[in-house]
């Protein structure tokens, strides 16, 4: 086994990367997710990759392209502003089926808001965030150690997909030092055939997101995409229920906030109170027949967020109006308050 080492969360998620294969990383510095490039920027000549820091988030993203279309594995990572300035890339990336890994450490917002880590990126994250109808598959760690183990797990789906892959952490996350067991590469194998490696002696291969046909190219690549989206959605949900099967309340959160949310759960049980928690660790695909599960019993649901109530909604899509759903959150790089989670619940015996 190996042994647990003492690291911040940006450095174990990039030495994850790193032990997963990825050799090539582009990337712009912004706080608070700067300790990512700075590592990489001394490991990956340690290791015969490719480190280099972009004149933009704009060019970083389209160099992730160009690694990705000759068949590398390949991250970029920024934070809340940052990232929006890569969605055009992504978009062509999803247009283009090119795997890539994009960790977002969220910072408070919008616009170029404050340092503190938040939660406010999740419709982005969810929704595509740029143009068309793509998605990009998001996990949500809630420790340094699944921070580390989801990086590893976010190349893989992402080449057995041809997808991009979000890792959405938060700046409370990215600068939080755990305990952490390294992870195993898995050393999986992916057909990489269609990767520009030079045409010499093989049919020529293409890879481009303009499709200028609506009706044949266009069309059948949406119809590609919708198909492989549900697939994902059938095949890649990942949640944790925690003390849900007598809860008569339900918390539901992820990432840092889950982490609180399980602090109030510990005091509320101590009291008496059965509370359970639901944390869905795929935001997209977000599991949503597993919560209606775990909600089944509860008289009452409390999603808990750091930003003004995003995932909420898909809490809302989930239970589709059978149970009574409450929404605490906080912005600006906030922290939800232990104290007010437990008064919540409290309440709702009343």
């Amino acid at each position: 086994m190996s042994e647990k080492i003492l690291m911040k969360g940006n450095e174990a998620v990039a030495e994850a990367a790193i032990i997963a294969g990825c050799h090539h990383y582009f990337g712009y510095p912004i706080t608070p997710q700067n300790e990512v490039p700075a590592y990489m920027s001394r490991r990956l000549p340690e290791v015969g990759g490719t480190f280099l820091q972009a004149e933009s988030e704009l060019a970083a993203i389209n160099m992730v392209f160009g690694a990705s279309a000759a068949g590398a594995r390949v991250m970029t990572s920024s934070s809340s502003p940052g990232i929006s300035l890569k969605q055009e890339g992504i978009s062509y990336l999803s247009g283009a089926r090119l795997p890539a890994v994009v960790l977002n450490m969220m910072r408070g917002g919008p616009g170029l808001g404050n340092i503190a880590g938040a939660q406010g990126d999740y419709f982005q994250a969810t929704r595509g965030g740029g143009n068309g109808d793509y998605r990009t598959i998001a996990l949500a760690p809630a420790t340094v150690q699944e921070l580390a183990d989801l990086a590893v797990k976010a190349f893989d789906l992402a080449d057995q997909y041809k997808v991009v892959v979000m890792l959405l952490g938060d700046g409370f996350l990215g600068q939080m030092a755990e305990g952490v067991i390294l992870p195993e590469p898995t050393n999986k194998k992916f057909d990489k055939s269609w990767a520009l490696t030079g045409a010499k002696g093989r049919k020529t291969n293409i890879v481009a997101s303009l499709r200028l046909n609506p009706e044949n190219a266009l069309e059948e690549l949406n119809n590609e995409l919708q198909a492989l989206y549900k697939e994902i959605e059938e095949k890649e949900v990942m949640y944790e229920s925690y003390m849900t099967d007598d809860a008569d309340y339900l918390l539901v959160a992820y990432g840092t906030s889950s982490r609180i949310c399980r602090s109030a759960l510990r005091a509320l049980r101590k009291d008496g109170v059965k509370v359970g928690l639901f944390r869905p660790i795929t935001l997209w695909p977000f599991p949503k027949k597993e919560l209606a599960k775990a909600a089944k019993g509860v008289k009452k649901v409390l999603a808990v967020e750091m930003s003004a109530g995003q995932m909420v909604e898909d809490v809302e899509l989930s239970l589709l109006g059978e149970k009574e759903i409450d929404f605490y959150g906080k912005t600006a790089g906030m922290l939800p308050d232990i104290d007010e989670i437990i008064r919540r619940v409290n309440s709702y015996g009343k």
